[in-house]
């Protein structure tokens, strides 16, 4: 009988195995589905190669991107392997030869799938086997300075990029490459570099920033091509338990992980981005991100269409394009908000890819193809050949920047950033409003801030970063500290400073937790375009609210910028408002002295980077300061009062390694308020031309500003032309609805509409 039991048992037990045998067949079978793959299977595939050889001499902007490409990578062959032991910053020269490395491995790739040549997948095998022999001798890089060191780079982030572009260049040589090789590299390289920027860099990793999504997508891409189910699953859902501790930040000051939060690429897709596309981070560091968003999504739909990632948050991949291209100026280059570095544009190698991939799987938007004509370049896969096809066929229409307002957050209630344009006459004036939210460890304390543009030029300033990218001889080609202490701060940008102090104190886990609120955004009428907002929380029992209006009028040149801030606190403060131009001071209405020494205009906050050039103490109803900035005039006209004061500032005090641009800036001050408005309107006019020396419209057309009205529930604003011809401009400050009928007696005169805001013309 137990001998009869035993039997049973061990046939229990074999049935159990042939069970487990028969679902690992079955999810085998699943897995394979997805991931049995012949390569190239990422961003190119072979039905893609074959159709890109079948096109080779047909479509004059993808050969000119192979002719490009071949002459570079023709070059660094000629060349030979370099791969050194890491030891530099940013600029040095290990940091960029492992950077022209990953760059021009990524190239040869491609390359040898298009033309079929073996001196391209040769550069590519030997490249990687020597990095194979390289890799696992090195300790971590020797620069101490990042809170996620790397191996070949200072910072594990470049390692990401190295690992997200060789990644493409295997996937290209997989098949040429012998089976034992291809172990070599797997064993020694991909699977340990993989792990080191995840399990090994958990801090990197796991969270949600920039920085993860490279190293998400690195991870992810040798996955899909290495059919590595495990560091796939590793790239999309992040790591479950990476014992980090609460609370800790990065070396710029961020914090890691808020408590719970999930991490991966889906979370890094999720989170940062709002539902028009918008990126919390601001639009450098959305250009800079797009790639491995873009390159994986590409991947993935080629791998596993299951997933269906362009779907992904209602297509939010392909939204986050063209929020980026309506981030630009009429040339193209993104504006500065947050660490910005400016002429950042859509012509760098990011924005080639992401635009071509947005074409091929957004449904072919030839208003793309405008943008990728002026790119004048095109990626080396499917999607690239799909544009040069579309631009070959003269699909192209033309990309159409207009007014937009693009909502911050996951859920797009943080704020945002609005775009006002009016482009008339070939002139076109772009107003650009901040209201968003912090932006993570790149974000600067600025609520409701803005920056003005006429077409390319900027007007009115926003500082971006103080860093110079990849220049080794300042600070490693990486963050300089006037950074924090100056480009972050307040006082670097045009919006209210409280009592000397950055907003929220310049703390950022406060910032963090607030972004100010739009209150109106109305462009409907093209002529009087509007966006208003409040902040409540940048100072604590103080409210700011600003209204800013684009005006095309009659009796103006060209449009004007109406700016109103009104500022309600609980104490009575001081209160600082710049304004950052270019050019020369033409002329101003009011006594003003000059500093005979220059001195910091203050000892913290940024305020100890700007030197005091000169001061006034206004006794005027309006001050009057114009200047000049190629070839064009500029005046802003300010509401003031008695005892008022205006600073001429500069920056570059308290810098001894001239990190700071010397730039010029107007300061109004209002002193022991606890109710205070600021009214301005900046005019563009005129022209003078250095070859005929000749100035037209050289002088301001207002004869005058005036707070007609004000109290808890409306504020207007008159604006008397030099000919006799009055704008009255009305807001409700408490009720927005557009239904809304209004009443208000105005000097004896009563004006009547519906809607937040009223705009007349009194003859």
């Amino acid at each position: 009988m137990i001998f009869h039991n035993q039997n049973k048992n061990v046939d229990l037990t074999r049935l159990r195995c042939l069970i487990q045998l028969f679902f690992s067949c079955i999810a085998f079978l699943f897995y394979t589905q997805f991931f049995a793959q012949n390569h190239p299977s990422l961003v190119l595939t072979k039905e893609g190669v074959r159709e890109i050889r079948s096109q080779l001499g047909k479509l004059p902007l993808f050969d000119a991107s192979v002719a490009d490409a071949k002459k570079e990578v023709d070059a660094e062959i000629t060349v030979g392997i370099e791969v050194p032991v890491p030891k530099d910053y940013s600029g040095g020269y290990t940091h960029e030869r492992h950077k022209k490395n990953f760059l021009i491995m990524q190239k040869a790739g491609v390359l040898y799938q298009i033309l079929g040549e073996e001196k391209y997948a040769v550069y590519v095998r030997d490249m990687l086997m020597a990095y194979a022999k390289l890799y696992p001798t090195l300790p971590l890089h020797p620069q101490t300075r990042s809170y996620a060191r790397g191996k070949l780079f200072w910072q594990a982030l470049n390692d990401s990029n190295w690992l997200v572009y060789v990644s493409q260049a295997y996937d290209c040589v997989y098949d040429f490459i012998t089976p034992s090789d291809r172990a070599i590299l797997e064993r020694d390289l991909f699977k340990p570099f993989a792990d080191f920027i995840s399990i090994g860099s958990p801090q990197f990793f796991n969270r949600v920033h920039n920085h993860s999504t490279w190293g998400n997508v690195a991870v992810g891409m040798i996955g899909l091509v290495m059919q590595d189910n495990e560091l796939v699953d590793r790239a999309l859902n992040g790591l479950e338990n990476d014992g980090l501790p609460e609370g800790m930040k990065d070396s710029d000051g961020g914090l890691i992980r808020k408590p719970g939060q999930k991490t991966g690429f889906l979370a890094n897709v999720d989170e940062p981005f709002s539902p028009d596309g918008y990126y919390t981070e601001g639009p450098y560091y959305q250009r800079y991100a797009m790639y491995p968003f873009m390159v994986f999504a590409e991947s993935l739909q080629n791998v596993r269409p299951d997933l269906k990632i362009f779907d992904h948050k209602n297509g939010i991949l392909i939204k986050a394009v063209y929020a980026l291209l309506n981030l630009t100026n009429s040339d193209g280059e993104f504006f500065p908000l947050n660490d910005g570095q400016k002429g950042m544009s859509y012509y760098s190698r990011e924005l080639v890819s992401a635009v071509d991939i947005a074409y091929l799987y957004g449904g072919k938007d030839p208003s793309l193809l405008s943008i990728a004509e002026k790119q004048g370049r095109v990626e080396l896969d499917n999607s690239g050949m799909a544009v040069a096809l579309g631009v070959k066929n003269n699909l192209q229409k033309p990309f159409e920047k207009k007014s937009i307002d693009l909502s911050d957050g996951p859920e797009g209630k943080d704020g945002g950033v609005a775009i006002i344009r009016n482009k008339t006459d070939g002139n076109e004036l772009t107003l650009v409003m901040k209201y968003a939210s912090q932006g993570l460890s790149h974000g600067h304390y600025d609520k409701l801030s803005f920056s003005y543009y006429q077409n390319n030029k900027e007007i009115l300033q926003d500082y971006g970063l103080a860093r110079f990218v990849n220049i080794e001889q300042k600070g490693g080609g990486n963050y300089l500290k006037e950074n924090t202490t100056w480009a972050k701060q307040t006082i670097a940008h045009n919006t209210i400073i409280q009592n000397e102090t950055s907003h929220f104190g310049a703390d950022f886990e406060t910032g963090n937790q607030f972004s100010s609120k739009k209150y109106l955004y109305d462009v409907t009428n093209p002529k009087v375009q509007i966006i208003s907002a409040t902040e409540n929380n940048a100072y604590p029992g103080t409210s700011i609210h600003r209204t800013m209006a684009l005006i095309q009028d009659e009796g103006f040149e060209k449009p004007y910028l109406l700016d109103i801030i009104q500022l309600n606190s609980k104490t009575a403060n001081q209160y600082d408002l710049p304004f950052y131009y270019f050019g020369q001071i033409m002329s101003a209405n009011f006594a003003y002295e000059k500093s005979k020494t220059l001195e910091p205009f203050g000892k913290s906050f940024g305020y100890q980077h700007l030197w005091k050039e000169g001061s006034a103490v206004l006794n005027t109803a309006n001050a009057k300061v114009s200047w000049m900035n190629e070839g064009s005039f500029y005046t802003l006209t300010s509401v003031t009062k008695p005892n008022d004061e205006l600073y001429f500032v500069r920056t570059g005090a308290n810098d001894p390694n001239f990190n700071l641009r010397r730039d010029p800036g107007i300061v109004f001050r209002k002193k022991n308020a606890q109710k205070a408005t600021f009214v301005s309107v900046l005019e563009t006019h005129g022209s003078y031309s250095t070859v005929s020396e000749f100035a037209k419209n050289a002088y301001s057309t207002i004869e005058s500003v005036e707070l007609v009205y004000e109290d808890a529930n409306y504020i207007s604003v008159a604006i008397k032309t030099k000919p006799g011809v009055t704008s009255l401009f009305i807001l409700a400050t408490k009720n927005n609805k557009a239904t809304q009928k209004h009443r208000l007696e105005i000097n004896k005169k009563t004006y009547n509409w519906v809607g937040p805001y009223y705009k007349t013309t009194i003859k």
